[in-house]
């Protein structure tokens, strides 16, 4: 008996929260909802794919080569008429036997994507920075939205809202329909969303916000004609999946793809020297519960732990009488947890009269207690320069992060050098990026921490199998009095030389970050009541970690 992949018993457990992958398909951009079905453009092969999300059977609805639609990245239905972009195009056909495209309007870039609604036609377009508007009756141009992302977009919509997928930001924002104000914006579970569409689920009647992806994976391909036969290679994958979410309007935030992990944090005890050390404490933080992540269970692993709590997070905490030269253990823990995307929505407007900043966070969260060469000229001059003559706090850190994108590109180094050496160099790792950054909003009065510790590899297709991280991971939080503490991503979101750059981890972290304790360091080891200075014994010398994940199930987001 051939045993049952996790995404078929998945299936059954909730057949609407499957991946679709359409036969055949390679690059599938705009999608649509037809009856029970989904419709979508493959703009690699032309082809206009017919998809039975409940179990990916597919039929190519124009199959003639003369019928095809290569390049089309946008697809929309009223009734019995099929809208795409192609290029600069703008066309219409009818569905059923004769596709054959008429011409609607021409634009002068490429058009994206396209939603119509009675008799409105919205067009998305990247390089012109616009969602134009036009009469359906008269092909002119009615008015003009901005843009809100700064990628590719898509468009879909629904009642008075417009629904906007942007390649780049990883994002789905909901729109007004009228004015094209962000109402809020959701992060979806997989990078490179390039269509979306609401479906009616024919069980339930409620709407199933589809999004598609294309982009390229990895894979090793075993190649008999080389030597060695396993190379690395490229290949398309593109599929559809739902975007579950839940927006929280009283505390400005959306909620999107929940799934339950597992995470594992093991150290091995293995020192590079011989050392020896008594009475010993050996302190590692637990996964912290926010409003994204909830913990359902924490157990020991190899030595058992006690727990104390400290500044309001869990530790776990390992003694040991003596650990002498040439000791081996293992000890850690293992933690189920509940995990979502988050995205929070404030604007400029909001943070306008906000409360003074406490003395006690003042005292805690402006001063230079990690080696953030404050006092030093080069970050002094860089902390006025960020900002300008800006006054507002939110604007101050927007700024700020845009600064140091544009002064620093992203590389790896054995070691944490200080903000000073970061910005003359002009390369940094995560945690070299996040040591400017808190440096120089502290400079400018923003309280901000460093959080993080590590991200699941965000293959949320894979499930069951355990995942590694290549790396750890830090990012910050800053704090708006009267307001409370706000995610921004160390580097992730620089990817552009000069901009403009997404703010998809601008007061947003995705499903696969994992939160430890807050305001307290991650592991610390003490010795005879004393914590072990660095200089003397590292832990990095002592012992090697090991971090392992496993993504359980996706579940419907909580509300």
């Amino acid at each position: 008996m051939i045993p049952e992949s996790a995404s078929s018993i998945l299936a059954k457990h909730n057949p609407w929260l499957r991946t679709i992958r359409p036969i055949g398909a390679s690059a599938l951009q705009g999608i649509a909802s037809w009856g029970e079905k989904l419709l979508a453009i493959d703009s690699r092969s032309g082809y206009l794919l017919q998809t039975d999300p409940l179990n990916d059977n597919t039929t190519i609805l124009n199959p003639s080569r003369e019928l095809n639609f290569p390049d089309a990245s946008g697809l929309a239905i009223s009734g019995n008429t099929l809208w795409l972009t192609q290029q600069e195009q703008v066309s219409f056909c009818q569905l059923g036997d004769d596709l054959h495209l008429q011409h609607f309007v021409s634009l002068p870039y490429a058009a994206n994507g396209i939603a119509v609604k009675d008799s409105t036609i919205y067009i998305t377009c990247k390089k012109a920075g616009y969602i134009f508007i036009y009469s359906r009756d008269t092909s002119r141009e009615i008015t003009r939205l901005y843009a809100p992302g700064v990628g590719v977009e898509n468009i879909t919509v629904r009642d008075e809202e417009l629904w906007v997928s942007d390649i780049a930001e990883q994002t789905v924002y909901c729109l007004d329909r009228g004015t094209g104000e962000i109402k809020f914006s959701i992060l979806t579970p997989f990078e490179n969303p390039t269509g979306l569409t609401f479906y009616r689920n024919p069980e339930t009647g409620e709407d199933i916000l589809y999004v598609a992806y294309a982009g390229e994976e990895p894979y090793i391909r075993d190649n008999p004609n080389a030597d060695p036969n396993y190379e690395l290679q490229y290949r398309d994958r593109s599929f559809i999946h739902p975007l579950y979410f839940h927006y929280h309007p009283e505390d400005r935030y959306a909620l999107s793809n929940s799934y339950l992990i597992e995470m594992s944090y093991v150290e091995e005890l293995a020192p590079l020297d011989e050392v020896e050390l008594k009475e010993v404490e050996w302190r590692i933080a637990l996964p912290a519960e926010t409003d994204r992540q909830k913990v359902k269970s924490i157990e020991s692993v190899g030595i058992p732990f006690t727990e104390e709590i400290e500044n309001g997070q869990r530790v776990a905490v390992f003694k040991f009488d003596t650990l002498k030269p040439g000791e081996c253990h293992l000890f850690g823990w293992r933690a189920i947890l509940e995990v979502c995307s988050i995205k929070y929505r404030l604007t400029p407007r909001d943070v306008e009269k906000l409360p003074e900043l406490s003395p006690e966070f003042e005292s805690r969260y402006l001063v230079d207690n990690d080696n953030l060469a404050m006092d030093k000229e080069i970050i002094q001059r860089a902390a006025k320069e960020a900002i300008g003559r800006e006054t507002n706090l939110l604007r101050k850190i927007y700024s700020i992060r845009n600064y140091v994108y544009d002064k620093l590109s992203y590389g790896i180094r054995p070691h944490i050098d200080t903000p000073d050496v970061v910005l003359e160099r002009g390369i940094g790792s995560c945690g070299e990026y996040l040591g400017l950054l808190l440096a120089l909003c502290r400079l400018n009065g923003i309280a901000c921490r460093t959080v993080g510790r590590y991200k699941c590899p965000p293959h949320a297709d894979q499930m069951g199998i355990p995942l590694i991280p290549d790396f750890n991971h830090v990012w910050m939080e800053f704090y708006l009095p009267g307001v409370g503490w706000l995610p921004m991503e160390s580097n992730p979101d620089d990817i552009v030389e000069g901009g403009p750059y997404p703010t998809r981890f601008f007061m947003g972290l995705a499903w696969y970050h994992v939160e430890m304790g807050k305001g307290i360091k991650f592991e610390v080891l003490k010795s005879q009541g004393a914590p072990v200075k660095k200089e003397e014994v590292s832990i990095g010398e002592l012992a090697i970690n090991h971090v392992r994940f496993r993504i359980l199930e996706e579940l419907k987001i909580r509300e």
